[in-house]
């Protein structure tokens, strides 16, 4: 300490001064763009001669290191170059630039945190502080009250009348009591009754000039303050407190500063305190306002303490790390989780602790979105990255896990990098949507029933005149026209009436409806050659059936589907049956001609020959 070497490297001091005091001017600075500090900086030598031995600042430096507590300000370094003097502690601000910002369970929080680090000052390290008031307290980053000032500590031993008198002038005068270096040569006077008394003076300095809140009554305030004041009037030390009876007052006994006090000194606690403390926990800060626990107890409650201990773990944590949502019963609101819990964890992902890593993967997915995605790619992800390199298989399951939930916030290619391919494809068949209908899909239906029992009546009709007429033609055979038994080509007639019979075998694959309105058009058979009868009733009584007259037929040759013909009409609906359809086109005109005879000539020697004589048809074959 003192030495130039000592300087942080990476240092940068901003420019803009936040206090200036008697001895030294007060900076925000900062360490490799990372971690922001604070930074002292005065002269190395004093012409008073009450710092002849040190300077002012340099006191403060060397009491820091010596006494550490968590209710005093952190000492990070100190060094000197030139004639001035650097002392870099955590960052805080002055007490007197929040002041005003805080509320009475703020204020309430902070006295008790003076209070402690005077008793730890008077009861564990023997030496009295001497100068409590606003300039030697100051407000660190999470809003905690931290002590400082420590420029006029001094020893039980070396506490005398000469040392008070020499130092009166640079302490603040409200806080000093008159009668000090008389008291102080008494032998039985207890030697923190200069802390009692300033401490007094602070409590109506911080509540004065200030409305009464609705927690005043509830912290008993007035109480307090009127404790303080009788304190201060009565000039008999004898009656003066210590500062541990200040420290049970009723004023320090509320609820919340009993769980905040009980979480700074959780380690000391044994396993069965600690697993009473956490049971209780959630049901006891629910009668707190959230910015207040989150303000005051959130690094506390993120604390390595809390985050590794079983009980907590299954007790409180689900409630503190899962934002509330509808009908839930976490402690912070989304918004609130946001501003001050999150920024604290984003912090605790660099620690390299298996358990701490392990507890906020199993609740990270929850507060996922309470990240801002620039957090979530330059903070959290290269330490998930870190995390599946572990030798930790579970500790890697997890980070596995997680990285797959970040896909979808920030994308594969961010997420695991490198080039990536379509290697998987697609094959499910793709389906495409059919035409709607333009009719009525119910009307149609029924209308499509109708018309299948109408034409299965026709074809009836058809099919048996078409058998009466087939049992004729096989009656009048006609004449082999060769006497060798072959048939010769086929007729035009028979060639147009195989075609017809093929185009009648395609109509059968044609849309119902229009099979009904082609059937309708050819009539239907008449009563008495059916000799049946057709009741149709309809399916639904409010759709009314369109069916057309029978149309009596004069001859039953009409009745023939050689004679049938069928008219055209635009179709409705979608063929899909359409590019099924074979077209038979015939050019050439088939006309009945008298067709002469011509030799045939075989090559087989099995045939007839019809040239020959008739020789060899002699009587001997008889």
């Amino acid at each position: 300490m003192g030495s130039e070497h000592s300087q942080i490297p990476g240092i940068d001091i901003e420019e803009k001064v936040i206090e200036v005091s008697d001895f030294w001017s007060q900076y925000c600075a900062c360490i490799d763009n990372n971690v922001n500090i604070t930074l002292f900086i005065g002269d190395l030598f004093a012409n008073e001669p009450f710092w002849s031995a040190n300077s002012a600042l340099e006191k403060f430096s060397k009491n820091l290191m010596l006494y550490r507590h968590p209710c005093i300000i952190k000492y990070i370094s100190s060094w000197h170059k030139g004639t001035k003097y650097y002392l870099a502690v955590e960052e805080v601000r002055p007490l007197s630039h929040v002041i005003s910002k805080m509320n009475t369970m703020e204020i309430c929080l902070g006295l008790h945190s003076v209070l402690k680090a005077l008793c730890f000052l008077h009861e564990k390290a023997m030496v009295s502080h001497n100068n409590i008031c606003y300039t030697s307290i100051f407000i660190n980053r999470e809003g905690g009250w931290k002590l400082g000032g420590m420029e006029y500590l001094c020893r039980y031993k070396d506490l005398s009348a000469e040392f008070l008198i020499k130092s009166r002038s640079y302490r603040y005068s409200k806080a000093i009591d008159t009668n000090e270096d008389k008291h102080i040569k008494h032998s039985k006077t207890p030697k923190d009754f200069l802390d009692v008394y300033a401490f007094c003076i602070l409590v109506r300095d911080v509540f004065k000039n200030r409305e009464e809140d609705k927690l005043g009554d509830i912290y008993n305030v007035t109480v307090f303050k009127e404790f303080c004041k009788n304190i201060v009037q009565n000039s008999d030390i004898s009656q003066r407190p210590s500062l541990k009876n200040l420290l049970e007052h009723e004023f320090f006994k509320q609820k919340f500063i009993n769980i905040h006090s009980y979480l700074i000194e959780l380690p000391l606690k044994s396993e069965q305190e600690k697993t009473e403390f956490f049971t209780t926990l959630k049901q006891e800060l629910e009668t707190f306002d959230e910015n207040v626990i989150a303000c005051q107890l959130g690094d506390l409650l993120v604390s390595r303490m809390v985050l590794i201990n079983e009980t907590a773990r299954k007790h409180f944590l689900p409630f503190l790390l899962v934002p509330r949502k509808e009908n839930s019963d976490a402690l912070f609101s989304e918004d609130t989780f946001r501003q001050h819990i999150s920024p604290k964890l984003l912090k605790i992902f660099s620690v390299r602790d298996a358990q701490i890593r392990l507890t906020l993967l199993e609740y990270l997915p929850h507060f996922f979105n309470c990240f801002s995605k620039h957090d979530l790619q330059m903070y959290i992800l290269p330490e998930l990255l870190l995390g599946i390199k572990d030798t930790n298989d579970d500790l890697v399951s997890r980070t596995l896990h997680i990285l797959a939930d970040l896909v979808p916030i920030l994308g594969a290619e961010t997420v695991i990098g490198g080039k990536r391919a379509n290697l998987f494809k697609d094959n499910r068949p793709k389906t495409h949507e059919l035409p709607t209908l333009r009719k009525n899909s119910r009307n149609f239906k029924q209308e499509n029933i109708v018309s299948e029992i109408i034409n299965s009546n026709v074809d009836q009709l058809s099919l048996t005149s078409s058998m009466v007429e087939l049992m004729q033609s096989q009656n009048e055979l006609p004449e082999r026209p060769r006497p060798d038994g072959e048939e010769g080509e086929s007729s035009a007639e028979d060639i147009e009436q195989s075609i017809e019979e093929e185009n009648d075998n395609w109509e059968d694959w044609d849309n119902p409806e229009e099979v009904n309105e082609t059937n309708s058009d050819k009539g239907n058979a008449d009563s008495d050659i059916s000799g049946t009868e057709i009741n149709l009733e309809p399916m639904d009584s409010h759709l009314p059936l369109r069916v057309s007259k029978p149309k009596k037929l004069l001859d039953i040759n009409e009745l023939d589907i050689k004679n049938q013909t069928t008219k055209s009409e635009e179709q409705n609906d979608m063929d899909f049956f359409q590019d099924m359809e074979p077209v038979i086109q015939t050019n050439n005109k088939y006309l009945l001609e008298d067709i002469e005879e011509k030799d045939l000539s075989v090559d087989s020697k099995l045939c007839a020959n019809d040239n020959g004589n008739e020789d060899g048809w002699g009587d001997g074959w008889e």
